[in-house]
């Protein structure tokens, strides 16, 4: 359990300074796949919209977040590199992010991941970190939504 003093070691100015960057990825009506996660631990949310290039990776993405700090700094970083990934890209960062967060010693191999380091001795926000790569896999894996 995490001691006293340790949510300024959590949200350190690195992590809350990512929060920003989120202002980059709006969602538009133009984007044709959704995905949506929620944690069921923290009622963390993340709606993710995007275009597909014809090799079925991202093209454009937009984001809405409703988390705390730690689950708007996943998502900056998520949004940052989730251009050119498929769903087995997505897929396989999901599965590496889990591991790590439960516990191995290996890194994702995704980029700037190692910025949410501190976030691994809270267990009540690792729902919120894997909120984006959960809408990703439900957005790539779902047909593009009707006009």
């Amino acid at each position: 359990m995490p001691q006293a003093g340790s949510a300024a070691r959590l949200y350190t100015p690195d992590l809350l300074a990512l929060a920003i960057e989120l202002a980059d990825y709006p969602i538009l009506p133009t984007l044709p796949r959704f995905g949506d996660a929620r944690s069921r631990s923290c009622g963390s949310r993340v709606r993710l919209a995007c275009s597909l290039r014809s090799d079925d990776t991202i093209e454009r993405l937009g984001l809405e977040v409703t988390a705390c700090a730690v689950g708007q700094a996943a998502a900056a970083i998520f949004a940052a590199e989730a251009a050119d990934k498929s769903l087995t890209d997505m897929q396989r960062a999901l599965v590496e992010l889990e591991l790590w967060l439960e516990g191995s010693a290996l890194a994702p191999s995704w980029p700037q991941i190692d910025r949410l380091s501190p976030a691994r001795a809270f267990p009540g926000r690792h729902g919120a970190i894997l909120l984006p790569w959960k809408a990703a896999v439900e957005a790539l894996s779902n047909p593009p939504a009707p006009r």
